[in-house]
């Protein structure tokens, strides 16, 4: 699990790191990777060094000055490399080093053909305008210079964040720098992984710059495929059915029927040896069973079954079945909340105080929700509760679906998702989510719920990944179809052409 830092968290740590190391080293260490870097995707491009036009788009802050120095080592490998400088001044250190090495300045104050005339000409343009502390809209000469940029049919590099992208958010306010690569010193910053941010930054490439030793426990994390596949590892010799963990699914109603077969069609892929579902002598019971043969359906009361280690409640469900939300309420194991149950915990304060009492019980709830049911959840305080201050007053896991899911504890501790993708924009597929997500938690009782929720969300948009692959659209039973082939590429760690 890689940890992420906020700008104010990085700064305290290299101030701190400068403090034990000979002056300017810091940025000697960003700038030889960085060059390193660079290098390679002329290679990749080109097949060679010699003749590679490079140019750099340089600000006035640090920034720039990591970018100067990269610059440096590029032209003593004998590139050509010419730097614009679209701040106010550039870094005297750096500038002095990229001159000497045979680097050459263009003047800043360009007209827009000899701007595009460089970029076009380049085989690599590196952005070091604007750093991690940059907050709004580029000023005019910078956007210009990032707009000619993302026009030319470079390989473009970025200098910790690409200009334009906030660190902290992933906010764009007007246009941002389109990198293939982001080269980020020291440790990952959120804003990198949040959308629209991360739409900007191509692969990213984490320098070390020894920055780690200074660092605290992050607030946020991103999941790992090698954490996923700790959680979805095959049977063992000695394992039966219930040992392997049994599922309840309370979901689907006259009205919605399909949300139960897509809850149980992601609960039946998770890990677990059961999957019972709730029989509520609406008819919806028989329709699971004649997809699923597999499944068992029970009309008793599941909470009294020794065997059941999770349950999922809510999709497909109406205002009346807001009685069967409290009934998996009051049990003691992991239940995940969605949908309708969702609709119900935003209107009925004696479910929120059962969330609330959970928690003190010690026992994981989790809630599921897209941007407008968030905004039902929240109350009168939507515009401006955060994730955090929800989960901690309601004692709950929130998932918030959308681009770029966020998973938050009552802790406050966050995993950001980086597998999903539009794909999931689809109605159901988040009912295979929570049905997905219930059963990991039922098969894996023993690991933390926060991670085990995180890689739902992971292999959820994983699946997604190979179901767009057919190149037709997507529905959800498509997403819960691929499932299986998540599972296998985790398990394998065979994830080429994935974004993860």
């Amino acid at each position: 699990m890689r940890g992420l830092y906020p700008v104010e968290v990085v700064r305290e740590a290299e101030n701190a790191l400068m403090t034990r190391v000979p002056d300017g080293s810091l940025m000697q260490r960003a700038a030889r990777a960085i060059a390193v870097e660079c290098v390679r995707q002329v290679r990749e491009r080109r097949g060679r060094l010699v003749g590679a036009h490079v140019v750099l788009l340089v600000g006035s802050g640090n920034n720039g000055g990591d970018t100067l120095f990269a610059g440096a080592h590029l032209a003593h490998r004998g590139l050509s490399v010419r730097a614009i400088c679209v701040g106010s001044s550039c870094h005297d250190a750096g500038a002095r080093a990229f001159t000497a090495a045979g680097g050459r300045f263009v003047s800043g104050d360009l007209d827009p053909s000899t701007l595009e005339e460089e970029c076009a000409n380049a085989d690599l343009i590196v952005d070091g305008i604007v750093g991690i502390g940059a907050r709004g809209a580029l000023r005019d000469a910078a956007a210009h210079a990032v707009e000619r940029a993302n026009s030319s049919g470079a390989v473009r590099v970025a200098v910790d964040l690409p200009s334009g992208v906030d660190a902290d958010t992933g906010d764009v306010d007007g246009v941002a720098f389109d990198a293939d690569v982001t080269a980020t010193p020291g440790c990952l910053k959120p804003g990198l992984f949040l959308v629209p941010g991360r739409r900007h930054v191509g692969d990213v490439l984490l320098v070390d710059i020894g920055l780690e030793p200074e660092l605290p426990e992050p607030g946020a994390r991103l999941i790992d495929p090698v954490d996923v596949a700790g959680l979805v590892t095959r049977p063992q010799e000695d394992d039966h059915k219930y040992r392997r963990g049994v599922v309840a699914v309370a979901a689907g109603s006259r009205v919605y029927p399909g949300a139960a077969i897509l809850t149980v069609g992601g609960s039946r892929y998770s890990g677990v040896g059961m999957v019972r579902f709730l029989d509520r002598a609406d008819g919806v019971a028989e329709k699971v069973v004649s997809v699923y043969p597999d499944v068992v359906c029970d009309g008793s009361d599941l909470r009294s079954d020794a065997k059941v280690r999770a349950w999922v409640c809510g999709p497909g469900f109406t205002e009346s079945d807001a009685s069967t939300v409290h009934m998996v309420l009051s049990s003691d194991v992991p239940v995940v909340l969605d949908a309708g149950a969702l609709r119900s915990l935003a209107t009925d304060s004696e479910l929120r105080s059962e969330c609330r009492r959970r928690a003190e019980r010690g026992c994981t709830t989790v809630i599921t929700p897209h941007a407008g049911e968030y905004a039902l959840v929240a109350g009168s305080d939507g515009e401006s509760m955060t994730p955090q201050r929800l989960a901690r007053e309601l004692g709950v896991i929130i998932v918030r679906k959308g681009p770029g899911t966020t998973i938050t504890a009552p802790s406050g501790l966050s995993f950001i998702d980086t597998a999903g993708v539009p794909d999931l924009a689809c109605a159901g597929s988040g009912d295979v989510l929570s049905g997905l997500m219930a059963g990991m938690l039922a098969a894996r009782p023993d690991q933390d719920p926060l991670v085990v929720v995180s890689a739902a969300v992971w292999l959820h948009g994983v699946a997604a990944q190979y179901a767009g692959r057919r190149q037709r659209p997507v529905v959800a039973t498509d997403v819960r179809d691929c499932l299986p082939e998540a599972i296998a590429a985790a398990r394998s760690g065979n994830l080429e052409g994935l974004r993860v």
